[in-house]
């Protein structure tokens, strides 16, 4: 009913001369970029089709429109989806992102990773995921707040402490869950574990702002443990992406000895072939001014990072950025997946073939929801944990995934990307199993 007012409104004030936003749908493939990963796994678990179905269909999309008046009395119109993948194994998790290319295939593949993702980290998710078609850059702070309550009033039925858990993402931060939280806790009472990725003043965790960065540092010594390839100190790395996930990784590496030789941003990029001093990089960028101006460095390309000579390549930045027509022309031993889906199918082949080792987003990245899930425990027991007893948490977390992962890897014989799928639709498989099917 609600959904149906709301509609029939929006329709009038569409004949009132309503700005809207339409929903530009790109040539995304994102969520075929997954399911083509995802059925190699499978066909190496020799699933039949049923139970493959079962596995790669969203249990609940939900679609809404979200009405705003913006502060010039102007009303605008924002389409904002929620994918809920897999509950198998727990309540729905996964973020929640505001950018003007959102469409509900990139949410749907992302929501399908996060199932993936938490199951192979073995925390007690499921996986979901949110978006608004929205170019905060254009909203004030007064009309983001506006836009974020409305979509807790247009999904609070279907998420929960208990039933699907938003986090912070692409162009949403602490801020973000803090109106989500305190929108929320109006309809259903106190509820702090209804997001994770809150200030660390509004019950959220110590470490959490660095988990993913961490995780991808930790995931990386594991790596190259097993690999026999030495330690973070005699590698060099460039990281695409100097974003929360990118500056923290790079500068973990640059504490544990490692030389990052170039990283950049959305705007442009920095190179030093003696290493980048990144905490002083962290700094200039944190004043506003521009990586590329960064003193310590020789101004580059962007597009050019990826081809960087180094030892790791780290791409932090945005999905598909790695392709058949550039794999090719990457000089690097190893790449380490920060971001979410930055490899597509064909590039992934291309680097296979030329006998470069991708550690997969789906593990390397799994830092952030394994931070997120020790946030919403503490949340549920109203005890905080000490920032070292999380980073410690994180590490087993880090090491005993990437173990599974190994292991099957070296009993099948294949890449580290497929092992990880392997092990995480097992997991899933067990737990629908094991619930049963009525």
């Amino acid at each position: 009913m609600a959904l149906r007012a709301l509609r029939g409104a929006s329709q009038l004030l569409r004949q009132a001369s309503v700005i809207r936003h339409t929903q530009q749908r790109a040539a995304s493939s994102h969520s075929e970029n997954t399911n083509t990963f995802i059925k190699e796994a499978l066909a190496e678990l020799e699933y039949p089709e049923k139970l493959q179905r079962l596995l790669l269909t969203p249990q609940r999309e939900v679609l809404v429109e979200l009405v705003i008046t913006k502060d010039d009395g102007q009303i605008e119109s924002f389409n904002a989806y929620r994918v809920q993948h897999d509950d198998s194994r727990g309540p729905y998790k996964g973020g929640l992102r505001y950018h003007p290319q959102v469409d509900l295939d990139d949410v749907r593949s992302l929501a399908s990773l996060m199932t993936w993702k938490t199951a192979v980290m073995d925390i007690p998710f499921g996986g979901a995921k949110g978006g608004v078609t929205v170019d905060p850059k254009k909203l004030s702070e007064r009309e983001l707040e506006k836009l974020t309550r409305k979509l807790v009033q247009a999904i609070k039925d279907v998420i929960g402490p208990q039933e699907d858990i938003p986090a912070p993402d692409m162009n949403t931060d602490g801020r973000v869950m803090s109106w989500f939280f305190d929108e929320y806790t109006k309809f259903e009472g106190f509820s702090p574990a209804v997001v994770t990725g809150k200030p660390v003043q509004l019950h959220g965790s110590l470490g959490r702002e660095a988990a993913t960065g961490r995780g991808t540092v930790f995931a990386t010594r594991e790596l190259l443990k097993h690999s026999h390839a030495g330690t973070i100190a005699s590698k060099s790395f460039v990281i695409q992406g100097f974003g929360n996930v990118g500056a923290w990784a790079a500068e973990i590496f640059h504490e544990q000895g490692g030389k990052v030789l170039a990283a950049s941003d959305a705007f442009g990029a920095t190179r030093n072939e003696k290493g980048l001093d990144i905490p002083a990089l962290r700094k200039h960028v944190g004043t506003g001014a521009k990586l590329a101006d960064f003193p310590g460095g020789e101004a580059m390309d962007k597009e050019s990072v990826l081809y960087e000579a180094c030892d790791v390549l780290v791409p932090a930045a945005i999905g598909n950025v790695i392709t058949s027509e550039n794999a090719n022309k990457l000089n690097c031993q190893y790449v380490v997946e920060a971001a979410n889906g930055p490899t597509t199918p064909n590039g992934d082949k291309i680097l296979r073939n030329r006998g470069i080792t991708v550690l997969p987003d789906i593990y390397t990245n799994g830092g952030g929801v394994t931070v997120s899930f020790f946030e919403w425990v503490q949340n549920l027991q109203n005890f905080r944990w000490e920032e070292e007893e999380v980073n410690r948490r994180l590490d087993k977390a880090m090491t005993d995934a990437f173990a599974a992962i190994w292991e099957v890897h070296n009993q099948k014989n294949i890449p580290l990307r497929v092992a990880a799928f392997h092990v995480a639709l097992q997991r899933v498989t067990r737990a629908h199993v094991h619930r049963g099917f009525d």
